[in-house]
Parts: structure tokens; sequence; C-alpha cells
């Protein structure tokens, strides 16, 4: 399956191209960013992939560092209460219940701002649990590749860590309970819209493991999402402008009872199918994540983060 791919090269040097799946990456000409393919239609980018991927192999992709695709002005949102099972955690750990049971069937949906691309980690790359939270959970979520006109130009599988104790303790806590360093990941390649143009379906998993050993599993399905996905955008969208586009998380699907929680050395393994996987270790230190500032000038600096 082709992946649009944001990369750097053995000198640092960081490009966009198409990943084929045989190992082979065709770079764009005139290295655009992912904020630039975003500012053309869907007509536009899709010729512009396929004129690329009818080019030569450039690169290897076992050769280069793969990075996050986002970049420019992209920002990361995510968006709350879209699964009745979410409904349900929400309720069960918070003080104020009512809060979620009524944005479950309300027309405007819960939606936060989550990263911006420099916080953003990728496969391979560490996320993190906050130390003052006692409740800390993966949410495995589709994310929405989104234009700068709001139109879904691709999929990306994207990891919501969440602090839960603090949200619940307080829903005005939601903002730190969500964004901290090493709260976003995801995925390193973009499928485009139009090689999945049925998303009604996907099969979501979860996998923690501890030591070896899995200590958590779930799955859902797209099926069980209780707003359509694509409406999220126009929500997203209105009153504000993404002149480079953005990745929307539309949701989980997945929440462990209130008795598990991500501890320092888990592994989280998403997958969701025709979009790819995401696995992270965990660690429970966020100072472990200042490397991130370094990486945007030094993208290498990610390879030796990696596991």
């Amino acid at each position: 399956m082709t992946r649009i791919v944001r990369f750097a090269d053995d000198s640092g040097t960081v490009r966009t191209g198409i990943a084929d799946g045989t190992g082979a990456i065709r770079a764009f000409e005139g290295a655009p960013r992912i904020a630039d393919l975003l500012r053309l239609s869907p007509g536009d980018l899709r010729g512009l992939v396929e004129r690329t991927a009818a080019g030569p192999a450039v690169f290897a992709e076992g050769g280069v560092v793969l990075l996050p695709p986002l970049d420019g002005l992209m920002e990361l949102w995510a968006a709350g209460v879209t699964y009745e099972r979410s409904r349900e955690a929400r309720v069960a750990e918070s003080t104020e219940r009512s809060v979620y049971e009524r944005v479950y069937d309300a027309e405007r949906p819960e939606l936060f701002f989550k990263a911006p691309p420099w916080r953003i980690v990728t496969d391979g790359e560490p996320v993190a649990v906050r130390d003052d939270s006692e409740l800390n959970v993966p949410e495995p979520e589709l994310g929405l590749v989104l234009n700068s006109g709001g139109e879904t130009a691709g999929y990306v599988v994207t990891d919501d860590v969440s602090s839960r104790s603090i949200e619940g303790e307080n829903p005005l806590y939601l903002p730190q309970a969500k964004i901290y360093g090493g709260s976003a990941a995801v995925s390193p390649g973009i499928v485009p819209a139009w090689e999945l143009e049925d998303v009604s379906a996907l099969r979501i998993t979860l996998t923690v493991s501890r030591g070896g050993t899995a200590v958590f599993e779930g799955e859902t399905s797209t099926a069980a999402f209780h707003r359509d996905p694509h409406g999220l955008a126009v929500h997203l969208f209105h009153a504000q402008p993404f002149p480079d586009g953005a990745v929307l998380a539309t949701g989980t699907g997945i929440v462990p009872d209130m008795d598990f929680t991500l501890r320092g050395g888990d592994e989280a393994r998403i997958e969701i199918e025709g979009v790819g996987t995401l696995t992270n270790p965990v660690v429970g230190d966020q100072a472990r994540l200042d490397w991130l500032t370094e990486a945007v000038d030094r993208p290498l600096v990610r390879r030796e983060r990696r596991r």
C-alpha cells in the first residue's frame, strides 16, 4: 500500500516522498513539506503521488529515519466521547458524570488541541505517562489527515495518551490530562484517502506488553463510532483556519478498566486495519522526551531514541 512519508536522509536533510511497501522511497521533486502537500486539492495531490510513484526509487526505507508526518503550521487535534465505550469510561472515572453523558449526544462534539508537530513522536519512539497521575492509558484512534480546506487527504494511526485520574478529578483539567511531553504519537506513513475509501468498519486493536507479556488487550471497530468521523472535521474547521492542514484523532473505543494503568517500561502497540501499526515504549519521566527540541534541527537524533 502506498504511504506518503516524511523522512531524514543520512545528511539530516528532511524530505517527503512515497513508500510503496517494497522498501523503496521515491522523493517528491522540489522538497515539499507535508504542509505544502496539504495545500493541494485531493485531485492534485493524487496526481502528484501517482506521478512520483511512477518514477525511480531514490532511497531505501531502511536507510532513512522516518519522521512524524506533520510539519509547518500543522496541528494535531483530537475528539472525545465518540464511542459508547468512551462515554462509559469517562462517566466511571469522572466526578462530573453528566458532562460526558450530555456531550455524547450533543450536536457539537468534544474537540481539543493535542500537540504541535515538534512535540509528536512516531513508531518506535517513547511516549510518556505523567508522574502526578495515578491512572494513565493509551488511546488508539483513527487519525484523519485534513488538507487546508478541511477535506480528508489520508489516514494515520494515532495514540492519544491520557491521564485518566487528572481528567476525572475535574473536566477543567482536560488540557493537563491530554497535553504534555510524550502524550502524542502518530504513525509515520499517511495512507492516501483514495486508497482507503471506506473507513466505516476498520478493526482497531491495542496490546500493552510488560516484560514481554501482554497485560492488556482490547479490540474495537470504527463501526462502533457514535459520530461520522468526517463530520468532526466540519466542527474543527469552523471559525478557525488551518492553512497547512491538520490531523484529527477521532476518539477511542478501547478503554481499560479502572484497575489498569500504563507504567514506565511498558510497550503499547496499536494496529488499525488498512492504515498501519504504531508501537511505542513507555517512559515515566517527561524529561526523557527533552530530546524532541533538539530533533527539530537535528532529526537524526531520533535514530538514537528508538527501540
